[in-house]
């Protein structure tokens, strides 16, 4: 009996420069699925896309006759529909705590990061906000490798696009202050799928 693959044919339509959009890019290449990425200007979306998403919004995941247009359902999606290696834990307690983490980490940090780039105010104070939150987090990755975890998570997946446009958001953290924070950044970056998910635009974001 030949090994079934878990590869499989999806359209993702795409914002290269989006925090939102890097982080299902990450799940889909840590999960080798075969997948069409367009990248889509916002401002300039196709008509095919409306034609899918009643709210014409980015990113957008099309796999045979289902649509998805929220980033953290299409990330658990895949790793249901992709098991290995899998991104969410198996116990009922620890996917809750992991979503929550999520949650955390959309409300303390995602949020932040657009105000940063999109906001209309100053951005000096959700900068302020937003590298004193990281900073306090630095001694639980002297406790486990990943965050809160001792594997990859679907929680790494959202932190990962943050972590790398801390330049672009005029964020420079001091290594000798948040060394674990550092260690882990480093790991993230290092991994396959986080290179194999970066868009040309994200690439420029680091020299």
């Amino acid at each position: 009996m030949g090994v079934v693959a878990k590869r499989s044919s999806m359209t993702f339509y795409s914002d290269a420069e989006d925090q939102y959009s890097h982080r299902v890019r990450i799940v889909l290449a840590e999960k080798g699925v075969t997948v069409e990425i367009r990248e889509v200007d916002k401002l300039n979306c196709p008509a095919e896309l409306s034609d899918l998403n009643p709210y014409n919004s980015l990113p957008t995941l099309l796999d045979r006759d289902l649509v998805l247009y929220e980033p953290n359902v299409m990330m658990e999606y895949l790793d249901e529909r992709f098991p290995h290696p899998p991104l969410l834990p198996v116990y009922p307690v620890a996917r809750a705590q992991s979503r929550l983490w999520i949650h955390r980490v959309e409300k303390d940090w995602a949020g932040l990061v657009d105000k940063i780039l999109h906001g209309s105010g100053d951005p000096a104070k959700p900068r302020k906000a937003l590298e004193e939150s990281i900073i306090s987090t630095a001694p639980i990755f002297a406790e486990k490798p990943f965050f809160m975890s001792e594997t990859f998570s679907i929680v790494d997946c959202c932190v990962a696009p943050i972590m790398w446009r801390l330049p672009l958001l005029g964020i420079d953290l001091d290594e000798k202050k948040v060394k674990p924070l550092i260690r882990y950044i480093n790991e993230l970056f290092d991994r396959e799928s986080f290179q194999q998910s970066l868009s040309e635009a994200e690439r420029e974001m680091r020299p």
